[in-house]
């Protein structure tokens, strides 16, 4: 057992010093295109109270269709009170690790949402035709993906880029049900090609949950990830030590969780973000 699971679940509750949502399924639901986001019941209200209460909060989502700052326009629009720095990407956590790691240009399979924040950060987007040479190949959803990229995708690895995902999960939560991502799928064509292994930069990695907890100005440790999925902020959540919060209100039931081995299960499991009201006031020390 480790330090954090010897603690009681209500006592880091009180003492988290911020929290990471995911979006699709926990805050929203959107179609299977992620567009048409409607607030799922008590997001607007729990997340407008940890406002109030001064407990800081981000939501990060693995969809690459927008920038951060359009989908926060776009929460702004259905009632959410949030700055666009609230909203992290596998763009935002890219950008960091990029700059980090000296990537100055890439080749980025998908739009102008996965595009646009590395082209602000000064990294050179690379065309993916040809024979291109890159120091990076970064996939995210793209639905629009030919043979003709796949090739020219294949050479900027062969010749040394670093692969990137924005996410290897095969299903993200719609209001239509379990809906298919397409990062996975294309970099298996990619490292069967190959022989590359991708990196992860959404979640769940390390990478990611750095990212969110230096916004949040927080110990990664000291965090709540509040997720449906527990291939995504569960694991995040777990291999951080933050406190994982499910919630059942996208991809899966509440028996799904119960099922999985001690170590991979969330700390806590709800119906949904609206249950969390009544749990996060001892949290911020509010009554």
């Amino acid at each position: 057992m480790t330090a954090e699971e010897a603690v009681p679940v209500a006592d880091r509750l009180r003492d988290i010093r911020g929290i990471v949502f995911d979006l699709d399924g926990t805050l929203v639901l959107g179609d299977r295109r992620n567009h048409g986001l409607v607030p799922l019941p008590g997001a607007v209200d729990l997340t407008a109270a940890l406002t109030a209460r001064g407990l800081p909060w981000l939501t990060f989502t693995n969809g690459t269709t927008r920038t951060p700052e359009a989908y926060a326009e776009t929460l702004r629009g259905i009632g959410f009170d949030l700055p666009d720095e609230a909203v992290l990407t596998p763009a935002t956590s890219a950008v960091d690790h990029f700059l980090a790691r000296g990537h100055r240009s890439a080749l980025v399979l998908g739009g102008d949402g996965l595009k646009e924040p590395l082209r602000r950060a000064g990294i050179e987007i690379v065309a993916p035709v040809g024979k291109p040479a890159a120091d990076a190949v970064l996939v995210g959803w793209y639905r629009e993906f030919t043979m003709d990229e796949l090739e020219a995708a294949c050479h900027a690895v062969f010749g040394g880029a670093v692969l990137y995902s924005s996410s290897q999960s095969v299903f993200f939560a719609s209001a239509e049900g379990r809906a298919l991502g397409t990062s996975r799928a294309i970099c298996a064509m990619i490292s069967s090609v190959t022989g590359a292994t991708e990196q992860i930069v959404g979640k769940p990695s390390s990478i990611g949950v750095r990212c969110a907890a230096a916004r949040l100005g927080a110990d990664p440790r000291d965090l709540a990830v509040v997720g449906d999925d527990p291939e995504l902020e569960m694991a995040m959540a777990r291999a951080a030590g933050a406190l994982g919060i499910a919630v059942t209100t996208g991809i899966h039931p509440a028996d799904r969780y119960a099922a999985l081995p001690p170590q991979q299960r969330p700390h806590l499991t709800v119906s949904g973000v609206d249950r969390l009201a009544a749990l996060l006031p001892a949290a911020t020390g509010t009554p």
